[in-house]
C-alpha cells in the first residue's frame, strides 16, 4: 500500500517585524533569521505548498505585525496557516481576511470552548486548533499557564467537529530533540481528525518516522529550527516526505 505524502510546513515566527525562533516558548532565548517577506520567498523558491506563519507579538499580547504578516501572506502564491493572537469574532475576521487558508486557534480554543466549537461550525476546514502540551497538560498563554486535560479537550473539540489539530509538545520545541511520536500516537488513537506534527524535528529520519504514521492521522509537519540551523532544507525535507 502507498504511503500518504506528508505535508511540510516551514515555519516563520515573526517578533519586532523579524523572523524568529524560540527555544520552548521563551522569548528570552530568540535567534532572528531576517525579513519574513524574504524567508517566505526563499521557502516558495524550493518548493513550499504551505507555510505556518506566527504573529509571536499577537500571541504574547506584546504588540501586533498584522500588516506585515498581510504582506507575506500576499507575496506568496502558496497556502499558509496563520496563528497567534486569534482569541475573539474580530481577530479572528481579521486573521481570515488576510487571505491565509486556515488560522490556528490556541488559548482561545482552550480557555473558550463554546466560542471555538461556534467558529468551528462557521467555518469549518478553514480552522485547526493547536494543542500545546506538557505530558498529557494543556499549556496556554504562550505555554505559561496551564489548561487542562488534552484528552478531555480533544473529546470536546472532536464533538463540536474540529477538522485538524496542530499538536505540539512545548518541551520539544526548539529544541531540536526530535518529535514525541509516542504523543503523537495517543493523540492519533483517540481522534480521527488529522494531526499536524510540531516541535522538535531535528533530522531528516524524523520526517521519515513522522511519513510512516500518516496512515494512523498524522497530515503535516511544522518545520523550524531545523531548517534554520541548516540540519536541511525545505527542498530536502519536502523529498524524504514525498517518497
Amino acid at each position: 500500500m502507498k504511503i500518504p505524502q506528508l505535508e511540510i510546513l516551514p515555519a516563520i515566527d515573526v517578533k519586532d517585524g523579524r523572523a524568529v525562533r524560540l527555544v520552548q516558548g521563551e522569548l528570552s532565548a530568540t535567534s532572528t533569521y531576517g525579513l519574513p517577506v524574504e524567508v517566505a520567498s526563499d521557502f516558495v523558491s524550493q518548493g513550499a505548498n504551505w507555510i505556518h506563519l506566527v504573529d509571536l507579538d499577537a500571541a504574547f499580547g506584546t504588540g501586533s505585525n498584522f500588516d506585515l504578516i498581510k504582506e507575506v501572506i500576499s507575496s506568496v502564491d502558496i497556502k499558509v496557516e496563520l496563528s497567534g493572537g486569534i482569541r475573539d469574532d474580530a481577530s479572528l475576521e481579521r486573521a481570515l481576511a488576510t487571505g491565509c487558508n486556515r488560522v490556528n486557534l490556541g488559548t482561545a480554543a482552550i480557555e473558550n470552548p463554546e466560542w471555538t466549537a461556534k467558529v468551528i461550525s462557521q467555518y469549518g476546514e478553514k480552522i485547526a486548533v493547536g494543542l500545546d502540551v506538557r505530558g498529557h497538560t494543556l499549556a496556554t498563554r504562550g505555554w505559561t499557564e496551564s489548561g487542562g486535560d488534552l484528552f478531555e479537550m480533544i473529546a470536546k473539540l472532536d464533538a463540536a467537529g474540529c477538522s485538524r489539530y496542530i499538536v505540539t509538545d512545548v518541551s520539544k520545541d526548539g529544541t531540536l530533540a526530535g518529535p514525541n511520536l509516542e504523543l503523537l500516537r495517543e493523540v492519533c488513537a483517540v481522534t480521527k481528525a488529522p494531526i499536524v506534527a510540531s516541535g522538535g524535528i531535528a533530522v531528516l529520519q524524523d520526517l521519515i518516522e513522522l511519513r510512516a504514521m500518516t496512515g494512523i492521522g498524522i497530515e503535516g509537519a511544522i518545520v523550524g529550527k531545523a531548517i534554520y540551523s541548516g540540519a536541511f532544507t525545505v527542498a530536502q525535507a519536502l523529498e524524504v516526505a514525498s517518497k
